[in-house]
């Protein structure tokens, strides 16, 4: 992401005072009316009746009409077309008229999981030039402003990590957006470890260029890899425990796949780095986070290898960015010309709060603009099913099934139009927004 700088005319001994008082009063205010929206009890099942539900089911069905689901138990009971759907006893039926019901959305580049007085948009990531052991979880705090505005926007569940001012600013958490305290949100932690190639480590302390750059991450993560095999030894048995190193902790779940690598990574050279090191040489499952400028020129090696691409805030490759290489003067959108090159695992981020995270529909409404084919619910697919599957947490979030937490929700139209507005929005089958409920600053 780009780093902000900090205006001269902040009052760091006002906004630490503000600070404090925010947290004596109890924490962080909601941007909905009370500070906290009424959320719907889980014992009893809850129907939702719409025109039209986007399923984006992994394999098999997008769509349906004169749909019917339920939920009950934070989970999704059934679902399917409203004839001959048998509804539960007692079950409550919310009937959304002519709306859709489609997946929570899932933001895989967030930056507001905690709203720091002083750096707004990040947490302090650059004390080494590679940092894993640093946790972005140690940070958060739930349910603060940002993250219920993107609940407002049907975004559910995030990706919160630290920034890019390091080679590794360390381990992101996985979060649902509009539950109550840390514990109720968490999805996973670690979520990722954050590896950032190119575009703001070069200022980190000594300017180090991107050779010694990509050494010294090799190294990391060859160091951390041994590691995770030295607890695999000795788990079955065939050599002494280890001694903990918290710096490497996060190699375990990597090696395990248990968590991903999200990887800045822009330009197509450092793409190509990406591809080559993190997951043909090291073996490790890793997505391009950001593929600007001209990275999708190594789409078909990314599709080729297994490397989802989760695309922004910048959608565009246009003349401006020609420092970096020449469009001949045209404009291309960077969905587009990853998915004309055979990519097929395409998602979107806004690297909250540059472009706002309730605003991540907006990102595939841009690529749709910028000729993304979606023919087959591309767009919506990038916002749920996509990233979901990309995170490995697709048998929780993602899609409209029976079994996967009931993060839904209620819109006038198609998701990624910025013309439709959200009605509600559940996560774990609970009423976090309802426009005609809360309101929004």
């Amino acid at each position: 992401m780009i780093l902000s700088r900090r205006p001269r005319s902040w009052n760091r001994s006002a906004l630490l005072a503000g600070w404090l008082c925010t947290l004596a009063a109890g924490g962080v205010a909601s941007s909905v009316e009370d500070a906290a929206p009424s959320r719907d009890a889980q014992g009893g099942a809850t129907a939702l009746f719409a025109a039209k539900a986007l399923l984006c089911e992994p394999e098999g069905r997008h769509v349906i009409d004169n749909a019917a689901l339920v939920m009950e138990g934070g989970r999704i009971t059934a679902v399917g077309r409203r004839e001959g759907l048998e509804l539960p006893a007692d079950c409550e039926v919310v009937d959304l008229g002519d709306a859709w019901i489609a997946p929570g959305q899932v933001g895989l580049h967030c930056h507001v999981g905690t709203p720091n007085p002083f750096f707004p948009n990040d947490i302090n990531d650059t004390v080494y030039l590679t940092n894993p052991g640093l946790r972005a979880s140690a940070s958060t705090i739930a349910s603060n402003r940002r993250l219920l505005d993107a609940a407002a926007g049907g975004v559910t569940t995030v990706l919160f990590i630290p920034g890019s001012g390091s080679n590794m600013g360390g381990q992101g958490v996985l979060l649902k957006t509009g539950k109550g305290g840390y514990e109720a949100n968490e999805v996973r932690n670690p979520g990722s470890l954050k590896l950032a190639q190119a575009g703001n480590p070069e200022r980190w302390m000594i300017r180090p260029g991107r050779s010694f750059m990509n050494w010294n991450t090799r190294n990391t993560f060859r160091r951390g890899i041994a590691y995770a095999k030295r607890w695999e030894a000795h788990r079955q048995g065939q050599g002494p425990e280890p001694e903990h190193d918290p710096q490497l902790e996060v190699f375990q779940a990597l090696y395990e796949k248990r968590a991903q690598v999200s990887t800045h990574t822009q330009m197509a050279q450092v793409v190509l780095m990406t591809i080559e090191m993190v997951r043909q040489e090291l073996g490790l499952d890793v997505f391009i986070d950001h593929g600007s400028f001209d990275g999708y020129r190594a789409a078909a090696l990314a599709e080729e290898t297994g490397v989802p691409a989760i695309l922004g805030p910048r959608e565009i490759a246009a003349p401006i960015y020609s420092r970096y290489y020449d469009t001949d003067g045209r404009i291309l959108g960077m969905a587009a010309e990853y998915q004309r090159r055979g990519h097929t695992r395409i998602g979107f981020n806004t690297d909250s709060p540059i472009v706002p995270q309730g605003e991540l529909s907006l990102q595939a409404a841009m690529g749709a603009r910028y000729g993304l084919d979606c023919s087959e619910l591309e767009h919506v697919r990038g916002l749920t099913i996509v990233p979901a599957e990309t995170a490995g947490i697709a048998d929780r979030v993602g899609s409209l099934e029976v079994g996967k937490d009931a993060d839904v929700v209620a819109v006038t139209g198609d998701p990624a139009d910025p013309r439709s507005k959200v009605l509600m929005t559940f996560i774990d089958g609970e009423r976090v927004f309802d426009s005609t409920r809360d309101t929004l600053p």
